[in-house]
């Protein structure tokens, strides 16, 4: 028996990218999951393929985010790992072409969902003496020019909500922390450039050519690399992590790529005429 048989999870934007692999990966894994979505045709598919619940969840909406909380716990009566992973690209564009009605979604997704979700999660561990809570931010929040501007804000709204809320549920036994994914190829970041929703997943191959160099470990970054990290956090091997933004982006993040330094100092020598 796998020592994870019996746990509980709840993964929100578990229909698709990295909430699915996230899915696919705690079910294979012994967890009992509960999808959480709002593309009900993908969820129910995959709830039956993985052997999993799926609940209808608009992260947005307090109502539905409690509802969905109480359905897990009442089917397994507990709550042991809540993913807070759903997320929009939202507002795009620059400054001037953003209304004031796409940043209210962007956040109203982003960051009104993350502490929605963390909410009623906690209520519920508390309850029962434990609990891993993992939200979902990104690179762009650590770093300008990775992310429009409201979303790259929301995300960062979310790192330091995380650091925030650990301190106070720390003390009850339960664990915060958020993961910041790299350039991952999703169906997100096609839907970001104006891909059609039923042509987002068509496009993947071509996000991952982009990505393959993008970063010091020379190949795309993958769902799976995101899935693993969150499984890490919720598991018992990271039981002392609390508060921490895991940054999985193959070193994207670090600075320069050495063969771009490289590179520009050559080009430099060439020009002062050295040897």
């Amino acid at each position: 028996m796998s020592r994870l048989e019996g746990k509980v999870a709840l993964i929100t934007g578990g229909s698709s990218g990295i909430g699915e692999a996230t899915v696919r990966l705690f079910a294979s894994e012994g967890y009992s999951v509960v999808i959480a979505d709002i593309q009900d045709d993908r969820g129910l598919a995959l709830a039956d393929e993985v052997g999993a619940n799926y609940v209808h969840m608009d992260v947005s909406s307090e109502e539905d985010v409690k509802k969905g909380i109480e359905l897990t716990t009442k089917k397994h009566g507990k709550l042991d790992c809540m993913f807070n992973n759903a997320g929009i690209a939202g507002a795009v564009g620059s400054l001037d072409e953003v209304t004031v009605e796409a940043f209210d979604w962007t956040l109203a997704v982003n960051l009104r969902g993350v502490f929605l979700g963390t909410k009623y999660a906690a209520r519920q561990m508390r309850e029962q003496g434990s609990g891993s809570i993992i939200n979902t931010a990104s690179v762009a929040a650590i770093r300008t020019g990775y992310g429009n501007h409201i979303y790259s804000a929301s995300k960062a709204g979310v790192i330091q909500f995380t650091k925030s809320v650990s301190m106070e549920l720390g003390e009850d036994n339960i664990r915060v922390n958020c993961v910041l994914p790299g350039f991952i190829p999703t169906p997100m970041i096609a839907m970001a450039r104006g891909v059609p929703v039923d042509e987002a997943e068509s496009k993947l191959g071509v996000i991952k050519d982009a990505f393959t160099g993008a970063q010091p470990i020379q190949r795309p970054g993958a769902v799976d690399d995101i899935a693993k990290a969150v499984l890490w956090l919720a598991s018992e091997d990271s039981s002392f992590v609390n508060g921490q933004t895991i940054v999985v982006d193959g070193g994207a993040t670090g600075g320069r790529m050495w063969s771009d330094y490289m590179k520009g100092l050559d080009e430099l020598r060439e020009k002062l005429g050295g040897t």
